[in-house]
This record gives structure tokens, sequence and C-alpha cells, in this order.
């Protein structure tokens, strides 16, 4: 099976960089990478066993939890996974920066000597593959069979799939990446060519089951380039097509059922009348994360039509005609003063229910946007179908009609205009409360102002306000209040007025008490309810629900919203959520933002439709009609992978019977309750017992999974739902340990897009960059939920850095007999080595704390610096220590195996001459403490240099200019004096007082409000250079720790220092006349001798003078 061919080239717009013309660098990358991981396939090296499978330990036969426990106390694991990857397409960077947050802590616990699990399935169930499938079908009846008749000149046919047969079940499908607005194009035959599959081969993906032989090998080959340290033994597909997976939703599915998290009702849901099925986030086209907007619909039967509207009147004839109008706010139509409609707008009739929503048959007048959602909500006569009246009104034919004011103190009320009425919106009819409506008052106010102009009776807006609630900010006539507070001058004030809409609604709402009707008195909170339930009961008004954003399917229908029996999930149970919320407590999420999404998600989460009827998937155990959608059968799938292998072995399709000879059929509800949940024993038993061990012994020893890394646009649903259903099925013991959610990844600063051309494949970067070169951008790239971004020229930056380092290496190795020998202590050797052990110690802190750019840059980029400062310093010095540069070599490459193992593998092997690969290796150690005042004194000596240099410039720029006063000539022989001092300002010290009374050592925290109290108190706050050097301080507390950073004695001498490192500070500045004076040794006969300068020195920042030489 061929994988597809290279996609097309960018567009014009696109951000990408052309190919390199020179790519003999990447292409030895690229070489070197080939030959590793054929290493590895031979050699099996990402195949994860337990311990119980190896026959390191016994099999238990009981308490399989703890003793697993104690298992991993002398042999650990860590158990890594991301979201399975939908099989439509290929995978695109955005995949691979998801999987290198895995990958990298793959590698890195690997080096920690743990049993690292990394495994990968195939995502099929949903949509998605169906609707091209069936879009494929139409185009060939269409163009032929290889879509030869089709003609670019001949106008577009749609072609999206046929409807399914009517259903009521909802669903989600994996965001797939073969769709028309990602890619701009039209038929889904044109997507197929442009992600490169040949014209000939498309008409077999019109069978379902080809897409799922196609494209799960595309996916293993690629992440395989990538150098994933992935176990494939354990791959699947979903759907029936692995009926041992299968077996395992149905368990997943029955269970819930059982526990009553699963029930059946009504509900409402984003519809797709087209597809004949709800459309769920990842079935959309646009409109991702939109949900049900309910509104009160109010009824408003016309009283007297209007000049315009007389031919409406002679066409409806006797029939009852009701404007409809939806609000959020029903506790506010006492004070109904008009009804608006758009001018602009046009509008139908349509005829309504007899029994829901309405007593009798009327003509509901509304948009037919609001007539298309009434009927997937039996509102309307004609169930699931628009049956229009015949005739089209214009809003501006309505202006002047009577109608009637349910609630209202205004028992009839005038039809007016109003501009920014939207058709998208409700049913383009608006109540007019100008009391509580700052959009309303305004309005009215215009109305007044100019009747002529917009060509109405001033008697019809000439009702005053009525106060229906009070707030304590704004009165009894918010509204009026919030305008004259605004300065709003007109309803083209937007901005104002939406700031003005959202403080009088919030505080309506939470502040608001009823001056008015039944419930006079009360809070609005409660009143709101009661007032509308009423309403609803005296037939003035009906529940009215619709899309809050316009939602797209991915079959271009907008989509509505449907009143459906539903088989859902019933999140926000009391006792399940207070699981849930267990669960998330104990579980790292690594940063505030993710955590907090979680903690929202849950609290608005409830009822999630499981089932639909179109698509792939696994039949609903009791229901088989329905199939379970696809966030429903991917919620703890990670369990599935602890056992999978012993189930069935490659192909992923599970038709091979796996090592411990169990078919499918034999993997009852009773087995899996068995294994997953310490269910009894069945008997009898289709599975023998010591069978049925192993896998519990398998799964105990893995799961729970150490950590779950995703999109953050995954927090809302898939990961949500993940922490209820372990919390549901599973005991404690096995829930995720972690979760982690980065941001989107862009291209070159820009958001990806295969209509602009600028997207990239996991595939077209590893052809492009190469495979390291890829993970050490993706690495660069970021670990925050904030988006992230691919820089194609740190990529490029990184195939020369890593070339060079082979180079450099390879060099090095050779000529290791003209390297300097002997022990490895003189100067900038004792700074090398402690550099080297800083950097080990550094980047495996960053590699635990999942920060894989803060690992890079101390792992590879810090390295690299640290041997070019040795190698500089070292080169008129006697040279480098073979030695250490011997072992820079090795910590080099451990240092890079998480992030870039295949020329970590070149140094360690074919380099090093090391015969085990580098993934069975250790994490480097430290060879002896990290001597922190050696440290301190390189960064000294560096820091000086470039003070010294950064003054000299600084007077020949002023020299030049002729605006120097100096005697200094710098181009005359020259000589420096450099002054270093023993002891700090009087106001630093005072400083460093203050914090340390400020620091709690049993917290190890500093209290900053005592911090400014103290400083405030002793009149030092004002002291602008104060708080900088405390902030600075704090940092260097946190760092050294209290003992080392509260002894302000020096952690090096300065002098002596400074007197080491001078022939490399001589040849860096080229002055062969340099001096270290200490400041209380300072003479005034000095040559250049200046005070104030020298009063200036202070540990850490010295003086000097510059002064020509005789």
């Amino acid at each position: 099976m061929a994988p597809p061919a290279a996609p097309p080239a960018a567009a014009a717009s696109s951000t990408l960089a052309a190919p390199a013309a020179n790519t003999s660098k990447r292409d030895f990358l690229i070489e070197l990478e080939g030959a590793a991981q054929k290493r590895w396939a031979a050699e099996r090296v990402f195949e994860t066993d337990s311990p119980y499978s190896d026959g390191s330990e016994p099999v238990p036969t009981d308490d399989f939890y703890n003793k697993a426990a104690k298992v991993r106390e002398q042999r650990p694991k860590w158990f890594g996974t991301f979201p399975y990857p939908y099989m439509n397409g290929s995978l695109h960077l955005g995949h691979a920066f998801t999987i290198s947050k895995i990958e990298f802590g793959a590698g890195f616990e690997r080096m920690r000597g743990k049993r690292v699990l990394w495994p990968v399935g195939f995502h099929c169930t949903g949509m998605p593959i169906k609707a091209a499938s069936d879009k494929l079908i139409r185009e060939m009846e269409m163009f032929g069979p290889d879509f030869e008749n089709y003609n670019p000149d001949e106008p577009v046919v749609a072609t999206t799939a046929a409807p399914a047969p009517t259903s009521t079940d909802p669903a989600k499908a994996k965001k797939g990446k073969l769709n028309a607005k990602s890619t701009g194009l039209t038929y889904q035959f044109q997507i197929m060519e442009s992600i490169g599959v040949p014209r000939a081969e498309i008409k077999k993906f019109a069978d379902t089951q080809h897409w799922l032989d196609f494209f799960p090998p595309i996916a293993k080959e690629d992440i395989t380039a990538f150098g994933g340290r992935v176990d494939w033994r354990r791959s699947f597909l979903t759907t029936p097509a692995n009926p041992y997976y299968d077996s395992f939703v149905r368990w997943q599915m029955n269970k819930l059922h059982r526990l009553n998290y699963i029930k059946f009702g009504k509900r409402y849901t984003i519809f797709s009348p087209k597809d004949g099925q709800p459309c769920m986030d990842h079935d959309r086209g646009s409109g991702e994360g939109v949900g049900p907007q309910e509104y009160t619909a109010i009824k408003m039967p016309v009283v007297e039509w209007g000049a315009q509207a007389q031919h409406i009147k002679e066409l409806v004839g006797d029939k009852k005609v009701v404007m409809v109008a939806a609000t959020l706010r029903p506790e506010t139509m006492y004070g109904q003063t008009n009804c608006f409609v758009g001018p602009n707008v046009t509008y139908g009739l349509y005829p309504s229910s007899s029994t829901v929503g309405s007593t009798e048959e009327v003509l509901y007048l509304i948009t037919p946007r609001a007539a298309r959602n009434m009927a997937y909500q039996s509102l309307l006569r004609t169930e699931d179908k628009v049956e229009d009246f015949g005739i089209q009104i214009k809003g501006s034919e309505l202006v002047g009609c009577r109608v009637s004011a349910p609630n209202a103190v205004h028992k009839e009320v005038y039809v007016l205009p109003m501009e920014t009425v939207s058709a998208n919106k409700g049913t383009a009819v608006v109540t007019c409360v100008p009391s509580d409506s700052p959009d309303d008052y305004v309005t009215s106010l215009d109305l007044r102002k100019k009747a002529e102009y917009y060509k109405i009776d001033p008697a019809w807006v000439a009702l005053d306000p009525v106060p229906v609630l009070s707030t304590p900010s704004y009165g009894d006539l918010t509204a009026k209040t919030l305008v004259e507070q605004f300065r709003i001058q007109s309803p083209k004030d937007a901005k104002q007025l939406a700031e003005a809409k959202e403080l009088a609604y919030k505080e309506g709402f939470y502040q608001g008490t009823m001056v008015i009707g039944p419930c006079k008195g009360m809070k609005v909170e409660e009143a709101k309810t009661i007032v509308r339930d009423q309403m609803i009961k005296d037939d003035f008004a009906f529940a009215y629900s619709e899309p809050e954003n316009m939602v797209m399917s991915r079959s271009a229908d907008e989509c509505v919203v449907a009143l459906c029996d539903q088989w859902y999930l019933d999140y926000g149970q009391p006792a399940w959520l207070e699981k849930a919320e267990k669960l998330l407590s104990k579980m790292n999420t690594y940063n505030k933002e993710t955590r907090n999404g979680f903690e929202q998600t849950l609290g608005w989460l409830r009822q999630w439709a499981c089932a639909r009827t179109y698509g792939l998937g696994s039949k609903l155990p009791w229901d088989p009609q329905f199939l379970v959608e696809s966030l429903s059968d991917s919620t703890i799938y990670m369990s599935y992978y602890t056992i999978s292998h012993l189930l069935h072995g490659p192909p992923v399709d599970g038709s091979v019977v796996g090592p411990l000879g169990i078919t499918h059929e034999q993997m009852t509800d009773e087995i899996w309750e068995y294994i997953y949940a310490n269910g009894p024993f069945p008997s009898p038993s289709p599975v023998s017992l010591e069978a049925a061990n192993k896998l519990k012994a398998e799964f105990s020893y893995f799961y729970p999974m150490d950590i779950r890394s995703s999109g953050k646009d995954l927090i809302p649903n898939h990961l949500s739902f993940c922490i209820y259903v372990h919390a549901a099925l599973f005991d404690e013991q096995h829930w995720p340990r972690s979760m982690r959610a980065n941001g989107h990844l862009m291209l070159n600063g820009e958001k990806m897009a295969k209509s602009t051309g600028n997207s990239l494949t996991l595939k077209d970067s590893l052809l492009k960059f190469g495979a390291d070169a890829t993970r050490i951008t993706l690495a660069d790239a970021g670990d925050s939920i904030e988006d992230a971004n691919f820089e194609e020229s740190t990529a490029n930056a990184a195939i020369l850095r890593l070339k060079t380092l082979i180079e450099w290496c390879e060099e090095s190795i050779k000529n290791k007999g003209q390297l300097r020998t002997g022990p490895a202590d003189s100067f900038w050797d004792r700074i090398f080595a402690n550099e080297i052990n800083l950097a080990i110690q550094q980047t495996e802190e960053a590699y635990d704390s999942a920060m894989y750019k803060e690992a890079l840059k101390t792992g590879f980029y810090t390295m690299l610096g640290a041997r070019d400062s040795y190698r500089d310093a070292t080169a008129q010095e006697g040279g480098m220590n073979v030695a250490l540069v011997m072992r820079f070599i090795e910590v080099q490459a451990l240092l890079l195996t998480p992030i870039a193992p295949h020329v970590a593998e070149h140094l360690w092997c074919d380099l090093l001459g090391n015969k085990s690969t580098i993934q069975v290796a250790q994490f480097p150690k430290v060879d002896s403490p990290v001597d922190h005042a050696i440290l301190d004194g390189a960064v000294f000596v560096r820091s000086t240099l470039k003070d010294i240099r950064d003054a000299e410039t600084a007077i020949s720029k002023k020299k030049a200019k002729g605006k120097s006063q100096a005697v200094f000539d710098p181009s005359k022989p020259k000589a420096v004096s450099i002054y270093v001092a023993s002891g700090f300002p009087e106001w630093q010290e005072a400083a460093v007082a203050v914090v340390k009374g400020a620091y709690n050592p049993t917290t190890k925290a500093v209290d900053d409000a005592q911090i400014k109290s103290e400083l405030a108190a002793k009149g030092l706050l004002s002291e602008k250079k104060m708080m900088p050097f405390i902030a600075a301080f704090k940092r260097k507390l946190a760092q050294l720790g209290p003992e080392v950073a509260f002894n302000r004695t020096s952690l090096f001498d300065e002098k002596a220092t400074l007197e080491n490192a001078m022939p490399y500070i001589k040849r860096q500045l080229n002055i062969e006349a340099i001096d270290v004076v200490p400041v209380a040794e300072a003479k005034a006969d000095a040559p250049g001798y200046d005070e104030q300068k020298i009063s200036a020195a202070e540990p850490g920042a010295p003086g000097f003078i510059f002064y020509n030489l005789p």
C-alpha cells in the first residue's frame, strides 16, 4: 500500500520558507536517523513488557493492585498517552506538537530506569469517514469512477452525503482533516488529491473500510520516522473493525448504563436536518463549542394591521397571526412599551402546532431561520418540516401594526423599526422594555427625536418606561441610568451599548428586586423562573431554543436546535460530579490555567448525548439501532493499551488472536469486569483463570496512566469526559495521575491552514528538516497552554547546530591525542566541569517538570555555549583537557537523548563506541557537587569583560563625535585598572535585612506585604533601585537557598579570580597592561585616578579606569 505522495506546493500567501539550496547537512542527519530507527526496530527497543510478562515476577492470584505497587517500587513504570489520531488524513504538525510532549517524557523516563509504555491507537469512530465516503459515491455518480468527466468550468454541484435516516441520536466525531473548510476545495475527490492520493486510487475510498486500511500504516510510518518510542504491538482500530475493542466499548457502556449514568429522554441538541442527526462538536465545519440557547418565546397576537400591512391582512383572512418575540428576560415583560422588528429583515408566516407551545393553530410571524428551528422542536404544525404560508414580509411593512403585549402594564403596543435587529438571532421580533434594556431605551429616544425620518406616528412611541425591577447601583430605571453614565447618544454607539447591556443584565439578575407583579419584593434570580413558568402556563409564551451562534455541519448544513429522544450520559449528577472533582483535585495539571479549565467544565457540563445512527462505531448494546458516538467510546481506552497486545497481535484490526489464545467472543462483560473493576470471576468462564489473571496483572502494573497530553481544545469535552468516566468505572488507585494541555501550534507566527498554504504535515516537516531538527523546533515552541509557534528558521538553525556539533565531536575524538592531558584542575577546567554538572542538574529538573523548552536551553544551547567559552579561554593556555572534552561529548549525547535521539545515538555509539543503544542509557549524574563559587566567578569574569568593552566603546563613540572631555584616548597605547570592592552599600544591606525578616524558613516563602510595610516604615520604599534589587535577590534566594543568599560575603575572591583569568582577559581586550586593585588600596596618585568611579565599585560590579601609557 503506497502512502500519499508529497502534497502540492504551498499557496503564494504561505509563510513557508522555500526549500534550502544546499541540503547536504540535513540529508546527512536524515541518513543517521534512518540508521538509528532501523537499529531500534531490529532490537525491539520500545516493546515494553511488565515484570509479569517477562518472567521477572510471578503472576499474582489475588490482591493485584497492592502486589503491583510493590513490584513498581523495584521496577518502576511510566505510562503516557495522547489522543489517538483520527484516520481520515495524515498527521500534521499540530499532532506532532502534542505527541512531542509524550515523546520527550518517554525518552527521559526511560533514562531514569523506568519501564516506559508509550502506545498509539487509531480512531475511526464517528461521522467524518462515512460522510467523506458517501460524498465520493455521489461524485463518482456525477463524474465517473475516476472523475474523468469533471469539468472545472462547470458550476459547482453540491455533493454532500445523502441524508441519513432521520434519527434522534447525538454524536461527536474526532475532528477530521479532510473537509472543504480547511482546504478551500469543493469536491471530496479534490481534497483526496490535495493530500497526495492518486486519482486512480480515490474510488477505493468510497468503501469506508479502505480508510481504515490506508491511513493507519501512514500514521505509524510518520511517527516512527519522527523517532517515536512507541510500542506498536499495542495499536488497534476503534469501531467493530476490531471486535476486541468493540467488546471493551460494550462493557463500559453497559456498566455506565447499569450504574444509571446513561439515561434516555428528550433533550435540546444541535442538529443537522441534512444529516438527519445531531451534530456534535467534532462533526462541525464551524461552531465548535456552541450549544443550545434557550429563550422564552413571547406570543404577541396582531390586534390591528398597519397601513403598510393591509395586503397581509387580506391574505390571512380570519386566521390569527401571532408575532413571536424571543427573550432571555421574561421577568421584564411587565415593562413592554413597543415591539421592534428589523425593517430590512424578511419574515414569513408559519402554521403553529396546536399541542406544543400553543393550544390552537395560529400563524407565527417569525424569520425563516427561526421557523426552521421551531419545526425541529415540534412547535410548528408539521414536525421536522418548514411549512410556509406562502408570503415573504419585509419588516418595514409591519411598522405601525398594533399587537397584544402579554403580562405588560400596557396591554397593547405598536410595532416600530429597530435597525440593529438581526435576522440571525432569535426570531428577529424584539420586545421593547426601555426600563431595563439600554438598547431599547436609546432606540425609543431616537425614534421620538426622528419620528418624521423613520416615517412613524409620534404617538406610537409615546409610552414612557415602566419600572420593573430595582437595583442598588442603578435604581428602578437601570437602562436610563446606564445610558446617561456611558453618555450614549444613539443606537450607533455599539461598544458602549454592549458594555451597558452586560452591566444591566448582571446587576438586574444578581442584585435586582422586582417592583411589580405577583413577585413584587422577590429577588430577580428567584422571580425569573416563576414568571416564565406562569406565562407558559397562561399560554402567553413557550420555550424555544436555537444555537448560541451559527453552526455549520461538515455536510455544509446550517444546524438547528432539535428536541430529540436521546441516550445521554448524565454528567453533573451530584454524586458523580463529587467523584470527578475529587479525581481532579488529586491530579497534576501542570498549570493553573488547565486546572481552571477543568473546574469550569466540570461546573457546567451536564447531559451529553452518547449515541448516533450515522457514521462508524460500536453499537449501543441495549439499543443496537444506535452507535456509540466518538467522544463516548474514547474516555477510558488508555486502559485498553495495557492488555491489547495480549488479546490480539498485529494487524490492528484484531484479526489475529493474541498470545493468550483468547477470542473476542470470549471477552464478555464479566471478564472485562474481573480485569478492570475487581469483579467476581465468572463461573463458568469463557477464559481460563490463568489467562484472566495475566491480563489483570498487566493492567494492575501499568495503570493508571501517568500522563495524558492533549490540545487545550479537548478540556471542555474529551479530557473532562475522561475524568468523569474514570471516576465512575475505576477505583481511585487507577485514576489518571496527570493531564497536560498545550495550546494550538502556529507555523511561522501564523495560524496553520491548508487554504492559505501555511500548513505542514508531520511527513512534510520530516522531509524538509529531518526528525531531530523537527523535534528540537517543537521543544523550542514552548510548554504552556498558550498557542505555540513552529519557526522554520529555528528548524534550519537546529540542522546547522546538530551537524556542527557532530563535526566538532568527530574532530575532537580523532585528535584527542593532541588535547591536554593530566588533571583537569586549571581555572577554566574547573569552570567547564562545573558548567557541565550544572547543565545536568538543571536539565534533569526541567525534564522532570515537563518543561522541554527549558530542558533544550540548559541541556543543549547552554552546553554548547559553555563548550565554546572553554575552547576560547584555553586556546592559548594549553588547550582543552581531554577528559573534560570526552565527558562533554558523553553528557551532551545523554542530555539530548529525549529530544534529539538520533544525533545522540550517533554520538553515543558511532563516536564514543558504546555497544548498547543510547535508548537504554541512564541519565547522566554529576561527578561532584556544583560549586557555585566557581560558576559565580566565571560569570563575574565574563560580565566584567563585557562591562569594560562597553565602556571603551562608549568612550570611543563620544570621542568620534567630539563630545568627550576625557583625557583617555582609546586609539593610543592603553591600560586599565580594575578596582574590586569587598563590601556592599548600606542601602543594599538594609534591603537584605528586610527580606531576611520577611522570609519563612518553613514554607520557604517571602512575605511581600511585610517587605513593603518595613521599607515604608524605614523610608526606603521610594528608592527606585530598591524593589528591582529585592526582586533579583529573591531569585537568588530561591536558587541558592537562605544559607548562601543571606551570607553577603562573596563566594569567591574577586581579585584572585580576575588574576587567574588575566591571560584570557588580556587577549579578549587586546590590552597588555591590566592590574587588579582592591578599593581599599586605591592611591590618589595612580594613573587616571577617579574617586567617583572607584567608590561606586561593589562586590560583583568592579569599577575600572582607562588610561594611556606613556
